[in-house]
């Protein structure tokens, strides 16, 4: 097999080639300037956009270590060990111009029993034909939709729960609903704020699309 077809890694690449997307060999005065340049300029911003996110890493780390250190020194005053992620919290500067919040996020799933909910459910609305407003059913229907990877709104299907509905089967649903909750994971997030003139909270961003 030629040099020119073979392919290796970017480590073995032999000096006078250039490696293409195929991992096949190119000779470099085969390879147009133009070419070439977008290799630089590409390469160069990558270098950047890494060094970047390294630096980013190590500040995230930097900050969560500070606000749970700080919140588990605040709980030594009452003699009280907390342990775990210490969410859902926010921390103030003193003339209150400045507001850190760590939130935790969870992401839910349901399982099987999602189904028995729905079906009691689905009885509940043949129970209810005579009299039932249309929009609840509208609601209920609309909340046990699949999107396009089959699965159904988390929040559509919790916001029964919320319904003032007096029947004792949509009472069992919303038991298998509560039921069928999983949680499969959990996420922190860090947030933070800056008061204007007005007194009015505004996010800090971390994110270059709105810098």
């Amino acid at each position: 097999m030629s040099n020119q077809t073979q392919t290796i890694t970017a480590c073995t690449v032999p000096e006078g080639y250039v490696q293409n997307a195929k991992g096949h060999l190119i000779p470099i005065d085969k390879v147009k300037p133009v070419d070439n340049l977008r290799d630089e300029v590409v390469k160069g911003m990558i270098a950047i956009a890494i060094e970047q996110r390294d630096s980013m890493r190590l500040a995230k780390n930097k900050l969560f270590d500070s606000f749970n250190d700080f919140v588990s020194l605040s709980a030594q005053e009452y003699k009280v060990t907390l342990g775990g992620k210490k969410g859902n919290t926010t921390l103030m500067s003193y003339d209150g111009k400045y507001k850190v919040q760590v939130a935790v996020s969870e992401n839910i799933v349901f399982d099987e029993r999602l189904q028995v909910a729905k079906k009691l459910i689905d009885e509940c609305l043949t129970d209810w034909t005579q009299d039932s407003n249309a929009n609840i059913k509208a609601l209920i229907n609309q909340a046990f939709q699949v999107d396009k990877e089959g699965k159904v709104s988390t929040g559509r299907v919790l916001a029964l729960r919320s319904l003032d509905i007096n029947d004792a089967k949509w009472d069992r649903a919303m038991d298998a609903i509560s039921d069928a909750i999983q949680v499969t994971d959990t996420k922190e997030y860090i947030r933070f704020y800056e008061r204007d003139e007005k007194g009015a909270y505004h996010q800090i961003s971390l994110d270059f699309s709105n810098v």
